[in-house]
């Protein structure tokens, strides 16, 4: 993607500047992560399980390098080093690297996700997977979409008729075992299959685009669902916490996005597991 005409943003509204800039930032991330994918990178270590590698840092600057020129004074919350009010009347929400475990380990399922949230709602969302250059966008109002497609969520009614996802937070112990629990349950419940690909944002926008009827993880943080819980609810989905409430912003919380028809079913599957979990 070029650079964009700096003129332009002054002729356009709100939601639709703030996408080209989405799109701007996104794509200058997607350059940087694509030269350390080529070039190879250095890991290190946040946590238990939870890795950092300097491409996630180098892509996050980016990104916050092109949201500062083009929209000064603009707070920016990211996963590694922005920490701006999250309260901000306009706020960036940036995953620079989305599944840096499967970057780091060679697997091309990772994504930028760049979110901007108006006065606490979403308005832009832009999900992009650097090495397979595959787009997923959507601006409040006006749909969804995959490349130019427009995203629809799937119409399966029942579970026994759906395939879902889940993810697992970096906790080994009763986090781990209430996902165990609730994938039993699951599959008890005759879901045709249950998949982990370990980016959540990914697996929002493939509920967006009907590939999986719902999708649930019981601890994730505001930049990994901003962007994708945009595309799904565009889509024409749900998306709750697994206690049926509001995401809030402030800090971790459990998600459930589904294409709104399952939503009651897998509230009841997911429920009683995320409340013995300690959430």
């Amino acid at each position: 993607m070029s650079t964009i005409d700096p003129s332009l943003h002054r002729r356009l509204g709100d939601a639709e500047r703030c996408f080209l800039v989405a799109m701007e930032a996104a794509t200058e991330a997607q350059k940087v992560i694509r030269r350390f994918w080529e070039s190879g990178f250095d890991i290190r270590f946040k946590g238990n399980a939870d890795l950092v590698t300097d491409a996630d840092l180098a892509a996050e600057s980016a990104i916050a390098a092109v949201i500062r020129s083009r929209l000064p004074g603009h707070a920016l919350l990211g996963e590694e080093t922005l920490r701006d009010a999250v309260d901000s009347e306009h706020l960036w929400v940036i995953d620079p690297i989305d599944g840096t475990t499967n970057f780091a380990h060679r697997i091309p399922h990772f994504a930028v996700s760049i979110a901007y949230v108006h006065q606490g709602v979403r308005k832009v969302g832009v999900v992009v997977n650097p090495i397979t250059d595959d787009w997923h966008v959507a601006v409040a109002g006006q749909g969804a979409y995959h490349g130019v497609r427009r995203c629809r969520v799937s119409q399966e009614t029942q579970l026994d008729q759906t395939v879902l996802a889940t993810g697992f937070y970096y906790d080994r112990g009763r986090m781990m075992d209430a996902t165990l629990a609730t994938v039993g349950d699951l599959f008890r419940q005759n879901i045709h299959g249950i998949r982990r690909f370990g980016t959540a944002s990914l697996d929002l926008a493939f509920v967006s685009r009907g590939l999986f009827g719902g999708f649930f993880e019981y601890r994730l943080s505001p930049w990994d669902h901003a962007a994708g819980a945009l595309l799904v609810t565009e889509a024409g989905g749900r998306v709750t916490d697994c206690g049926g409430d509001e995401l809030p912003w402030t800090g971790p919380s459990s998600v459930l996005a589904s294409n709104g028809l399952l939503h009651e079913a897998l509230f009841r599957a997911i429920a009683p597991h995320w409340n013995l979990c300690g959430q």
